[in-house]
């Protein structure tokens, strides 16, 4: 899996309601469908959707900034749609509960591992993947903190790490 395939993942996989999120970070992003996807989940709301061009990424935007999983099925990427349903779902669910059920449709073992671990099963399921930029995404997001963001060489990664988890 090469950097802009695992940053796409990751991108589609980010979770929304980081009450430590800090969306000026997003302005370090140089893709800019990237850079409005990290504005819209981190505070900026459904708006910044509409500024994506590329349409599986404005769904996976548009089903999170809006909490309807409906909009996952316009997805036409299976794994990234399948991450879509699990993010989701798990923004609607209580505290600790685990959604990683759609996570078991992705064939990608990192994004799998990531969406497992993001999704309620935790920092554990890190451990499985490869990618060391999305390891280190993976325990930045499950309780590692910004400090984890460091490790990440992408600098687009970097960013929407920092703006994820603050920093």
């Amino acid at each position: 899996m090469n950097v802009p395939t695992v940053f796409t993942t990751i991108v589609l996989v980010l979770s929304v309601g980081n009450a430590a999120a800090d969306a000026s970070q997003c302005g370090f992003i140089k893709d800019q469908d990237q850079q409005a996807y990290c504005r819209a989940i981190n505070g900026a709301g459904q708006g910044q959707c509409g500024f994506i061009r590329n349409s599986d990424l404005q769904a996976r935007c548009r089903a999170e900034t809006g909490g309807d999983s409906g909009q996952c099925g316009f997805i036409k990427d299976k794994d990234s749609q399948a991450a879509c349903r699990a993010s989701v779902s798990g923004n609607s669910s209580g505290a600790g509960s685990s959604n990683t059920g759609q996570c078991g449709f992705i064939q990608d073992s990192d994004g799998r591992a990531y969406c497992r671990a993001t999704n309620g099963d935790g920092s554990g399921q890190c451990g499985f993947i490869k990618n060391s930029d999305l390891q280190a995404m993976c325990r930045a997001e499950t309780g590692g903190g910004p400090g984890q963001c460091g490790f990440i060489k992408s600098r687009d990664m970097q960013a929407a790490c920092r703006a994820k988890v603050g920093h």
